[in-house]
């Protein structure tokens, strides 16, 4: 039995885990600083970094705490490597370096994105996944579609060629008004929407498995315009009149049909048994539902809500693989804030 302790510092949570075997969460600490950020309507990458400090010994310290343990019964460190903003990257790393070395245990070195994947190995019925399975990762940074042929073993399929998914939600609803993230929020305002109530594009790209959300984007904002010629979408709220739940539901259909519908085709295509859904916006009840409708037969799975978010227990999760695979980090490593999966 092996037990890891994971650190996530990847951007603006602070979060660490203890995890048994890759599959049993013992504890798991995330301190968000969503609620700081937001007065910024986005990541505030330096003062991320800062509160990253404050935060990482008092979240490992409880992490241990709610796992029953000490670092006695911790066997390896797992810490996220990158993509992520740098300043905050280090704050984890650092953290998993003097851990390693005080307490001489192996080191390892996680992708935020392999992470994200792993997630799906923390929820019951990981262990009869039959590869190859398509992986699409769609978060706030990143849209990805990828294969996996089998642990550890990925296949780049596509991605944005502009602004992630989540993104898009992010600057669609701070151009409504709302607050920051976007993305729960457009989901809430949509549900009182008509997804029908305006035509915006589909960005379909044909014959690639790449995804585009710019346009998108655009369009909402020249609707904006169109409705209220001397507003400042994005820098002061909408007029009284403007319909917010309407424009929200037909953005949100807009996005989630493409993603869902681009991701089974990439399925079929490629023989997948099952459709993996990973971070933050696969938290979305409408993408999810949209992705089971459209995968038919085809299983559709994602994570709880909890692990959608960045988290250290996927970070352990995918650890552990690593682990068993014989990967171990030295203490040189150095973080790199925008490594490829693949």
């Amino acid at each position: 039995m092996t037990t890891l302790l994971g650190i996530e510092t990847s951007c603006d949570e602070t979060s660490a885990a203890v995890v048994q075997d890759g599959r049993t969460i013992l504890s798991l600490v995330i301190a968000s600083q969503a609620d700081f950020h937001a007065r910024y309507g986005g990541v505030f990458p330096e003062m991320a970094s800062r509160m990253h400090i404050e935060a990482i010994h008092p979240v490992i310290t409880q992490a241990l705490e709610q796992a029953h343990g000490s670092l006695d019964e911790i066997d390896v460190i797992a810490v996220t490597r990158g993509p992520g903003l740098a300043g905050s990257l280090v704050v984890g790393m650092n953290a998993a370096k003097g851990l390693a070395l005080g307490r001489g245990l192996p080191l390892i070195g996680v992708s935020h994105l392999e992470g994200h994947l792993y997630s799906l190995w923390l929820v019951e019925g990981a262990e009869q996944t039959q590869f190859p399975v398509m992986c699409l990762i769609v978060s706030g940074g990143h849209t990805e579609l990828v294969l996996m042929t089998d642990h550890l073993h990925y296949r780049r399929l596509g991605g944005t060629i502009d602004d992630a998914a989540g993104e898009a939600f992010d600057k669609v609803g701070r151009m409504l008004g709302l607050p920051y993230p976007g993305g729960p929020y457009i989901e809430k305002a949509a549900r009182e929407g008509n997804p029908a109530a305006f035509a915006f594009p589909r960005a379909w790209l044909e014959g690639a498995h790449d995804f585009s959300f710019s346009g998108l984007k655009t369009a909402v904002l020249r609707e904006l315009k169109r409705q209220a010629p001397d507003s400042h979408p994005g820098e002061a709220a909408p007029p009284p009149n403007t319909p917010i739940a309407d424009l929200a539901a037909s953005f949100q259909a807009a996005a989630v049909e493409v993603l869902a519908v681009k991701t089974v085709a990439a399925a079929r295509v490629h023989g997948a048994t099952a459709i993996f859904m990973a971070g933050g916006v696969s938290a979305n009840k409408a993408l999810r539902a949209e992705m089971e409708k459209r995968a038919g037969d085809l299983p559709v799975r994602f994570p709880p809500l909890i692990l959608c978010a960045d988290n250290a227990a996927m970070i352990a999760a995918a650890g552990h693989w690593r682990f068993l695979a014989g990967h171990r980090d030295s203490l040189a490593m150095d973080v790199k804030p925008n490594w490829k999966l693949t």
